[in-house]
């Protein structure tokens, strides 16, 4: 039975036939009967032709020839005209508001009397005496209820810049695995996550290798290797972090900086020679940047409590730059005079609540009293005080609230996120096919008893192939 197919002509040959191959293919080719080409094909045509398929191969019974696209464009032309060209302008009459319609027999309004000197439709005088309105803005007769108390935000400060958190490159790192032999590398990249990571690693790698009967890893070699390499790691690895901490020593986060300076205690850090000037370096930043953080610190707190905003100046009090930092006295005095202020009886229970969820995690709380309890207690503030009784216990006296004993400390509440939109669920799918898991890498066939060193097949394939890529940069 014949099908249809493109083939492209490739060469002609001296006994009139071409060969051919499948257009835009390599395969499949063949010969066949040039007396079925039209005059003028040529090598490289594209024509369509009907073929046989047989065990011989292919036979080409015949050829169509291809639409010959042919280029149709419709011209429209344009005729000019010998006429000058004037643009269309338009120009609005202004409008007078003194000149009016004509209003007919109504007559101009201005000729009229006023209106108390009208006469009344049914002839009786016009009553002029007419009742006053009422501005309700002014204050008039309809009763009104009690006003809600107005609280207006103080101005906003200017927020310092967010500090730089630490990013550490892998220059030194990537330095020393260069200079270890092929079959140290996965150890030493896996002994920077730790001994304990190493020792998981060998333990899977030799209950994989005895489940197939083949000859485990030596652990006691593989350890004695890691632990061999890990100084070296480690003085690496904190030498790429400590230079990151340096290149932006002025803006980066005192978390991050303290981390590095704690790490290089570490006695290793310590000995190694190139590493003792930066450490001196970034101990010294550390000093100067935790004092002027802690002036900052002090003003902000003082530029918030100036401009009236008590509840920001509370939450930076509970934020010291450094642990265990004191409080000046003169400036928690003054704040727990401005807190001890904002608590009054006609302020908002909303206000009351942000209030108090702030200055019980200040230094200042024990200092801050209540000297006008609200009328009305909400729901929302009750539960505020409970909760937070056991650090206020002199606020919840005064309000009258009861506060059950607890061994817990309140801590602060936590921002709650929008919950996330569920999308609707996908339609179920035809089970995949299960997929057999892949073998362990093939180990070194010598005998166990034959190992004296750590085989560089068993540890670049059982432990290579299990180990993560270590890179980050």
């Amino acid at each position: 039975m014949s099908r249809r197919i493109e083939i492209e002509l490739t060469s002609s040959r001296p006994d009139g036939s071409w060969t051919w191959r499948a257009a835009g293919a390599r395969e499949p080719k063949g010969v066949l009967d040039g007396t079925l080409l039209s005059q003028g094909s040529k090598p490289g045509d594209v024509v369509k032709a009907e073929a046989e398929f047989d065990i011989d191969g292919i036979t080409i019974v015949s050829i169509t020839q291809g639409r010959v696209k042919v280029d149709k464009v419709e011209k429209i032309a344009l005729v000019g005209n010998d006429k000058p060209f004037e643009a269309v302008t338009q120009q609005l009459a202004k409008k007078d508001r003194g000149d009016r319609r004509d209003r007919g027999e109504r007559g101009d309004r201005r000729d009229r009397p006023a209106r108390g000197d009208r006469p009344a439709r049914d002839g009786a005088a016009r009553d002029t005496d007419r009742r006053p309105r009422r501005d309700n803005a002014a204050g008039g007769d309809k009763p009104r209820g009690p006003r809600r108390p107005h609280f207006e935000a103080p101005p906003e400060l200017p927020q310092r810049p967010k500090a730089k958190r630490l990013k550490a490159g892998s220059t030194n790192r990537k330095a020393v695995l260069s200079e270890l032999p092929e079959d140290q590398r996965p150890i030493a990249e896996l002994a920077l996550q730790g001994m304990q990571t190493v020792r998981q690693r060998l333990k899977d790698a030799n209950a994989a290798l005895t489940a197939e009967g083949k000859p485990t890893m030596p652990e006691q070699s593989v350890l004695q290797m890691a632990e061999n390499l890990l100084p070296r790691l480690r003085v690496a690895d904190w030498l790429d972090r400590a230079e990151a901490a340096r290149k932006d020593l002025a803006d980066l986060d005192l978390r991050d900086l303290r981390s590095v300076v704690a790490a290089a205690n570490d006695p290793v850090i310590e000995r190694a020679e190139n590493c003792r000037e930066l450490v001196a370096e970034l101990r010294a930043g550390l000093t100067s940047r935790a004092e002027q953080e802690h002036l900052n610190w002090l003003g902000d707190i003082d530029a918030a409590l100036g401009v009236g905003r008590i509840v920001r100046a509370l939450k930076l009090s509970g934020q010291p730059p450094k642990a265990g930092a004191l409080f000046p006295d003169e400036l928690g005095r003054r704040l727990a005079e401005a807190t001890s202020q904002s608590l009054v009886a006609d302020a908002l229970a909303d206000r009351w609540i942000a209030v108090l969820e702030a200055v019980a995690f200040a230094p200042i709380r024990a200092q801050v009293t209540v000297t006008s309890k609200p009328e009305t207690i909400s729901p929302d503030l009750a539960k505020t005080v409970e909760r937070l009784g056991a650090l206020l216990p002199q606020i919840a006296t005064a309000l009258g609230i009861t506060v059950a004993s607890s061994n817990h400390a309140p801590k602060p509440l936590r921002a709650v996120r929008p919950p996330v939109k569920k999308l609707p669920p996908k339609p179920p799918t035809a089970p995949k096919a299960a997929v057999a898991p892949e073998a362990t890498p093939a180990v070194a066939e010598a005998p166990a008893e034959a190992v004296t060193e750590v085989p560089e097949s068993v540890v670049t394939e059982s432990i290579a192939t299990e180990s993560p890529a270590n890179d980050e940069g």
